[in-house]
């Protein structure tokens, strides 16, 4: 080294430090980069993603390029240092060597480590674009040992039974990691749509079990009734689509679609041969299917309602397309009668509610947090939590909300009182 001059020499441990930056920012840039983001820009067409892409794809090229080079021009940034301290201090001085070593790795911890990983995951993506053409280069320059190294650690984990994921360019994102960006986009996104997405994501985890209309309050038909019934029923059905049975609820037999009765209507007589040619085959559905399969069995077989069934084929209730379709956008103002007047507002801010009305929509539109694991209704919210029939004045606190038991009828709880306090209360979608 004496052929070269001390500016040399110290020009030279500039570039070995700013190169040893490059890996350690390097390192970082791509370990931290958005892999959805980049996917996007794949996906647009951007070279520089797709070569970033590329190099993640083989994590273990990647970094062992990364390290060795990192790892290479810190053990010479530290010779370097070693053979400039001699050429200034002399051999006898052991006092310049050991400053000369714990100002280097100072040095390198501040310049070549700490400040260019600060940049780096600030930036990530500007910062992994831009370095992947460096990377590729280094990772072809350093291929003979990178490929030793490599095969050597993939035989340790081998030994160790460890299983590695080496293609990081590609990840999967399970649900609640995209609930969580969209709650984390909030910024970006108007609050309707933010709860729109929000609302789809749930389609997964709920069933139509917990969105039906119950039995007894489904609107149906029963076509052995007496023509008159049968005129006043269709005349004044608020549905497109009314269930048709015979004798029993349980024994539905068609769907019928009201429309079609209009010619009917218009006779004088008709029978019920008359209205059973008219209906077209039930469609029935297990309780546990989820939302968002009900909704693609809704648009595959072209179909707006379908009739739920328990494990033993008892009819539980009925959906349809509108009531998916409520759970992602809200509620629709256009309702039948039967479907409204659940929620009487007090001015004392208290709400008497009929015991029949689910729970979720009690949490969506008050925007309440009743339990939904369990009961589906506030009336059997009240059962489960009493374990037993209330009386009219029964009192009780669930999930931090006084009830009052209004009143009571069939074993059922008719009526309730549920005192909010005004912060809790929001309005309805």
């Amino acid at each position: 080294m004496d052929e070269f001059s001390l500016t040399t020499l110290f020009l030279a441990l500039v570039v070995i430090l700013i190169l040893s930056g490059f890996f350690s920012s390097s390192e970082t840039s791509m370990m931290s980069l958005n892999r959805h983001r980049l996917s996007h820009l794949v996906r647009k067409g951007n070279k520089s993603a797709k070569l970033t892409s590329k190099l993640l794809a083989k994590t273990d090229k990647l970094l062992g390029s990364i390290l060795f080079g990192n790892t290479l021009l810190n053990v010479a940034a530290a010779t370097l240092t070693e053979i400039i301290v001699l050429r200034i201090f002399g051999r006898e001085n052991s006092t310049a060597l050991i400053l000369g070593s714990l100002i280097i790795t100072f040095i390198i911890l501040i310049f070549s480590e700490i400040l260019p990983k600060v940049i780096a995951s600030s930036h990530p993506e500007r910062v992994a674009l831009s370095a992947s053409y460096g990377l590729a280069f280094f990772i072809k320059l350093f291929y003979p040992v990178v490929f030793i190294a490599t095969a050597i650690v993939r035989t340790a984990l081998s030994l160790l039974h460890i299983k590695v994921q080496t293609d990081q360019s590609k990840q999967t994102v399970s649900l609640e990691e995209v609930r969580m960006m969209v709650l984390e986009a909030e910024q970006f996104l108007p609050h309707r749509h933010q709860k729109m997405l929000l609302n789809l994501v749930d389609l997964e985890r709920i069933v139509v079990d917990d969105v039906m209309i119950p039995r007894n309050q489904m609107e149906a038909l029963d076509i052995n009734a007496n023509e008159v019934v049968l005129k006043q029923q269709l005349a004044t059905c608020h549905h497109t689509l009314l269930p048709v049975y015979e004798n029993v609820l349980d024994n539905i037999i068609g769907i019928l679609h009201v429309r079609k009765t209009l010619s009917l209507l218009q006779r004088e007589h008709f029978s019920a041969d008359d209205l059973r040619e008219l209906l077209f085959d039930p469609y029935f559905i297990p309780a546990d299917t989820t939302l968002l399969m009900q909704l693609q069995h809704f648009q595959e077989r072209q179909l707006r309602l379908g009739l739920i069934v328990d494990e033993y084929g008892e009819l539980l209730g009925l959906v349809t397309l509108e009531n998916i379709l409520e759970e992602i956008v809200g509620d629709f103002t256009t309702q039948s009668p039967a479907q409204t007047g659940k929620f009487y507002r007090q001015v004392d801010g208290s709400l008497f509610i009929e015991g029949s009305t689910l729970l979720r929509d009690l949490n969506r539109k008050m925007g309440l947090h009743f339990p939904l694991n369990g009961a589906k209704t506030l009336n059997g919210l009240i059962l489960e939590h009493l374990e037993d029939i209330p009386e009219a004045g029964t009192s009780l606190k669930i999930s931090g909300y006084p009830i009052e038991i209004i009143q009571t009828q069939d074993r059922v709880v008719k009526i309730a009182k549920i005192f909010i306090a005004p912060q809790t209360t929001s309005p309805s979608n």
